[in-house]
Parts: structure tokens; sequence; C-alpha cells
């Protein structure tokens, strides 16, 4: 992880209306689901960074329980699943995964050509009924952009060479401030290079 900056949280909020307006109109729009986390992770740990990931740490990154939009098939458990995981469920689902889940498979079509915009994350779970049974406890926790990580590894597009910018809540490991000598550093939990 590159740290580049601890940012304020009205700029996190500013930057995530910007992209990911509350109003916005399409189905199952869950911008307000997603600025509500970011609420609950700033009352839980209070500080922010502004981070730059590698497609790894990406693929690491653990997801909260998802029903997929109300489809039949339930896409991450209450025990949660890295990125990486939950796109081999897509992958090995396959056409039936996407007939069981069309709102949530029209998502990820629709996403897979989206813009590479910042992802939302934190350093522990966020107090709410989807994150209470997570396994992992500490590490990248998922905030807000699900479908959009989801959908940027199945079409091939989480950036190998460059990184990817995520806004974290919480502490982070030493070295905690940007460009205290190196400003690259791993945080506990998963990688996404597992086998799964």
């Amino acid at each position: 992880m590159e740290v580049v900056e601890p940012v304020a949280f009205t700029h996190v909020r500013e930057v995530y209306l910007r992209d990911h307006p509350v109003s916005r109109t399409h189905e199952a729009n869950s911008n307000q689901d997603g600025e509500e986390n970011l609420q609950r992770a700033d009352r839980l740990l209070g500080s922010w960074w502004r981070v730059r990931l590698s497609r790894a740490e990406v693929l690491g990154v653990v997801l909260p329980w998802h029903l997929s939009e109300g489809g039949r098939l339930e896409l991450v458990p209450r025990s949660g699943l890295t990125v990486a995981e939950a796109a081999e469920r897509i992958r090995s689902g396959g056409a039936r995964w996407a007939e069981a889940n069309p709102v949530c498979a029209a998502k990820l079509e629709l996403l897979e050509r989206s813009p590479l915009t910042p992802v939302y994350l934190s350093t522990r779970p966020v107090p709410h009924p989807d994150y209470s049974d997570l396994r992992v406890r500490d590490g990248l926790i998922h905030l807000d952009g699900l479908h959009r990580m989801l959908a940027w590894e199945l079409a091939g597009r989480l950036p190998r060479e460059q990184r990817l910018t995520a806004f974290v809540a919480g502490d982070l490991p030493a070295p905690l401030t940007a460009g205290s000598g190196s400003n690259t550093m791993t945080l506990h939990g998963r990688t996404g290079d597992e086998q799964t």
C-alpha cells in the first residue's frame, strides 16, 4: 500500500458524493448505503488516508455479506469473502449465477467499463448487521465499491502497473505518515494471493 496523505472526512465525503450521487436514478442505487458506511467508519475510526493499492491488495479487500441485490444466490456469505474469492464465485457460477442475480449481474456489466474511481475502505468492520459476522476483524474492509472492484477484476481492468486510489478509514501501521521515508506498507489481513 502506498500512503499518499491524510485527508479530512469532509474531503472524502465530497469526492464520494461527486462520483456517487445519492439521488442518481438507476435500479438498486446503493449510494445512500455507501454514504452511511462512510459516516459509520468516521464515527468509529476518525482518521482517513488517501492511499494507492496494488491489484493484489484490491483482491485481498474483505467484502461483507451481499445477497446479490435481492437475487437468489448469495454472493458473499455473512462470514465474508475477499474480492478475489467473490470474483471466483461469479466466474465459476457463469450464466447460472447471472440468471439467478439479474440486478447484480447488470451492475457488474455496466461497471466493467466505468472509470477507475476511488474505492472506500476501513481497517475494521463498521457497526452494521452486514459486517457483524465477518471472520476477518482487521485489514482492508469494504465500505463502498464492491461492484466496481468485482467488475474491474472480472474485466481484467484492475491496474497491474499503476495503483488504484482508495480512501481508508482508521489507523495504518508504521510508517504512519506519507513522506516519512518509504511510504509503502503492508496492512494486516489478506493480500488476495492466498489459495481459495
